[in-house]
């Protein structure tokens, strides 16, 4: 299972049913679970941990420092979950000082070229598009889905359920449950079919469109519209997520 060609350092650490294609770079201080597949001339670097039962396509590379100028050695992780697919020259950067890890979590496919900072947190059951590129500390949370070749700035959060469509580029929150594009980009409606195909109601959907209506059709700006909601909003936990959400931002949420 494991390729006399590729090259393990003695200090990783390999789980049971693990394939190692020839060429494969696995470095020290690697961590790889139980039934992953590591495909020619993959790239695991210090650092890495792996969880199990992933796909890790030819030319990935995860683990590499920081494109940080203030890294300076740290020790750091790049962590990886379960049931993953990180497809062809896929990068993921370790951590720094700021939060130490980036995490991937499960179920994630991550399309060729995709590019991932450092510090950077991505959910569950995301698709991250091919050549879209994540700045550092970047927060995508679970099922999420970021079309290809879409530009995010550092700090970014993109919430849950989102569509972000491709060649988007932006520096703002997108907000749960939405479509976001155009240039510049800008709520677009609900992302009916996801929230459909995640077996929202349409109660449920009903009720995230009608606080969407406030957010953005009641000419109110954002503290106003979140009270309004507030106010007179059951507060279910969809409606209570996109409250906590717009409360938490600290760059602001796309128009």
């Amino acid at each position: 299972m494991i390729s006399p060609l590729a090259y393990i350092d003695p200090d990783a650490k390999i789980g049971t049913n693990v394939e190692i294609a020839p060429f494969a770079f696995i470095d020290k201080n690697v961590i790889i679970g139980d039934n992953n597949i590591i495909m020619p001339h993959a790239n695991i670097l210090y650092g890495t941990r792996i969880g199990n039962g992933n796909r890790i396509f030819p030319g990935t590379v995860i683990g590499a420092i920081p494109q940080d100028l203030k890294f300076k050695g740290e020790e750091t992780t790049a962590e990886i979950g379960d049931n993953n697919l990180i497809r062809e020259n896929v990068t993921i950067n370790r951590g720094t000082a700021a939060k130490r890890h980036t995490i991937i979590g499960n179920n994630n496919l991550l399309m060729e070229s995709a590019h991932v900072a450092h510090d950077v947190i991505v959910g569950s059951n995301c698709i991250i598009g091919n050549s879209t590129k994540m700045g550092g500390e970047v927060v995508v949370d679970d099922n999420a889905i970021i079309s290809a070749s879409v530009l995010i700035h550092q700090f970014c959060h993109i919430g849950g359920y989102v569509m972000v469509q491709g060649g988007s580029r932006f520096s703002k929150d997108v907000p749960p449950y939405i479509i976001a594009g155009r240039d510049p980009i800008a709520y677009c409606g609900l992302n009916l079919v996801g929230l459909r195909r995640h077996k929202f109601t349409e109660e449920q959907i009903e009720n995230i469109h009608n606080a969407y209506r406030i957010i953005y059709m009641s000419g109110l700006n954002k503290t106003d519209a979140k009270s309004k909601i507030e106010n007179e909003m059951k507060l279910t936990p969809e409606i209570k997520y996109i409250i906590d959400f717009i409360e938490s931002s600290e760059r602001g949420i796309i128009k």
